[in-house]
């Protein structure tokens, strides 16, 4: 998707230098695997998610990033933690240098996601420790860490 107009505004006066943006992550699972993306401008993994338009609610703009990128309708449950500093700063093929501030939300899907072939390129489906092992984005590690183990969840409300 191509940058928005506010994100052109403000590249406009400032060129390519750092921008620090509010973004939102979606944190999909099925018990213990977690959905994540392959992006077209890094080749790496990642979870889904991308940046928050002015006026929009966080939690609208993780369901709008999941449903442009992947076609599939989600419903954010909870929110895993927010995120930001030097595992955040992205630059892009363009030379942009963004840096973005996170909030993760833990996602149900509620129906089948494809991947766009523009941002993302394949969608996979990982046990944490399998996560480790791909050429990702770092920073996931610590909002899949982050993220409570099911039996925790269960343990919690006595099931």
């Amino acid at each position: 998707m191509p940058r928005s107009e506010y994100v052109e505004s403000i590249r406009s006066r400032i060129g390519q230098d750092l921008l620090l943006l509010p973004g939102v992550t979606a944190v999909i699972r099925e018990g213990e695997r977690f959905l994540l993306a392959r992006h077209e401008h890094s080749g790496l993994w990642s979870l889904i998610g991308g940046a928050v338009e002015p006026g929009e609610e966080p939690g609208e703009a993780v369901l709008r990033e999941v449903m442009e990128e992947t076609g599939a309708k989600i419903r954010a449950t909870g929110i895993v933690g927010v995120y930001g500093g030097e595992p955040m700063m992205v630059e892009y093929p363009n030379g942009d240098r963004v840096g973005y501030i996170t909030t993760a939300y833990e996602c149900e899907l509620l129906s089948d996601a494809e991947p766009d072939m523009e941002e993302l390129l394949e969608l996979g489906w990982f046990e944490r420790s399998q996560i480790g092992t791909l050429p990702r984005r770092t920073w996931i590690d610590r909002v899949i860490a982050d993220a409570p183990r099911r039996e925790d969840m269960a343990a919690e409300v006595g099931c």
